[in-house]
């Protein structure tokens, strides 16, 4: 029997007065010691026991210099990926970098010039629209369309035409989705490589999220799709393992040529990848937490049951996207005809805080993000109290 049940993820943890963001951040800047917190993606778990070893050694060695990834970090990221996604990658395709979000940045500059337009897919994560237009490219947008049961999918037909015309160079693309959950099919992978690759397109891929699919649903690397082998794939064990403030990811691109711009940007750019703590936690991370990670997909699945359910009990006018994937329930709450200010003002004052949709681009205006990634007890809670504006 696995040790990390359901009485395990029910325990939680307690992170006030860490200095967390989640909680503490929130707390001061909305000045509400009542607060729920129901917004960043973090989760309120525990780390693995082996992580905490990990970093409980790094602590032990008494000296903390300069650092550089060793084999040992590589081969870790390898053998797990390869392991919980069938997915082959080399050491030497791989470039550590502090977090998804820089080798976003990174990737963009690397890989476009300064006014060259980027594709992207909203609604979509917030720092995709920054990493454009902080990098002095143009955003363009294709965003996705809505079915009559709420799921989202790709619009080619239009992405052609953006690639075709030339207003797009590039493709920034988020997979598993971020906010909407979306699972790609291999045949949409396909489809997305193949148009990349007849245009000449760079592919830069986020799959930060892939470790969060439930069940019949598989993801999918870009890396193992037809077309795909040359995209650049970025990942981390920061959402996974709930250690996202020790700032590791990775870059992945088996394209030498690509890869080698990139880690020229990295230079010019200052970018460098050695906190000592966080390597140490990855390693752990990616070696011995299989049966943890386990445990929470059964958890995390339960709460987006649990959460559908009570919405469809208790809201009749929400409109719930299907969640393939993440931890993360994207809410269409534009039934309720209220502004998007109101809305955000009224759930604020029911003492929960949740994303606005506006950060995921105009598309997700009507619309709310919902962390589950917590204790079944504070989901209800926070369900509880969003009745008085949702219900």
């Amino acid at each position: 029997m696995n040790q990390f049940d359901e009485a395990y993820f029910d325990a939680g943890i307690n992170r006030v007065g860490t200095h967390c963001a989640k909680w503490d951040e929130m707390r001061r800047e909305t000045g509400d010691p009542d607060m729920i917190p129901m917004w960043v993606a973090d989760m309120d778990f525990p780390s693995p026991p082996a992580v905490q070893q990990a970093l409980e050694g790094a602590a032990r060695q008494g000296t903390w210099g300069y650092t550089h990834p060793c084999d040992e970090d590589f081969e870790a990221l390898c053998g797990y990926w390869k392991r919980r996604h069938n997915t082959d990658i080399r050491p030497d395709d791989v470039l550590m970098s502090p977090c998804v979000v820089t080798g976003l940045r990174i990737a963009v500059r690397a890989l476009t010039r300064e006014g060259d337009g980027l594709l992207i897919n909203p609604p979509i994560y917030g720092p995709f629209f920054a990493s454009i237009k902080e990098s002095g490219r143009r955003i363009v947008e294709s965003p996705l369309v809505q079915d009559g049961e709420g799921r989202w999918s790709l619009n080619f037909e239009e992405m052609e035409e953006k690639l075709a015309s030339g207003e797009a160079k590039a493709v920034m693309f988020c997979s598993p989705h971020n906010p909407c959950g979306r699972v790609w099919s291999k045949e949409e992978l396909t489809r997305l490589a193949a148009l990349c690759a007849k245009y000449a397109a760079p592919l830069i891929c986020d799959e930060i999220h892939a470790d969060f699919v439930f069940a019949p649903g598989v993801h999918h690397s870009i890396l193992t799709i037809p077309g795909g082998e040359n995209a650049v794939m970025l990942c981390a064990a920061s959402k996974t393992f709930n250690i996202a403030g020790l700032q590791q990811s990775a870059i992945v691109c088996r394209d030498a040529e690509k890869r080698e711009k990139i880690a020229r940007e990295m230079v010019a750019s200052g970018v460098v990848s050695g906190n000592i703590f966080a390597l140490a936690a990855t390693r752990a991370a990616y070696t011995d937490c299989d049966a943890w990670l386990d445990g929470l997909l059964c958890y995390l699945a339960g709460n987006r049951d649990f959460a559908a359910e009570y919405a469809a009990r208790r809201w009749p006018k929400i409109r719930v996207t299907p969640l393939d994937a993440t931890y993360l329930m994207w809410l269409d709450c534009r039934a309720l005809n209220l502004s998007q200010e109101d809305l955000m003002e009224r759930i604020l004052k029911a003492h929960v805080k949740v994303n606005d949709g506006l950060f995921f681009g105009e598309l997700g205006r009507g619309f709310i993000r919902l962390n589950i990634g917590c204790p079944r007890g504070q989901l209800r809670q926070a369900l509880e109290r969003l009745d008085a504006v949702l219900a």
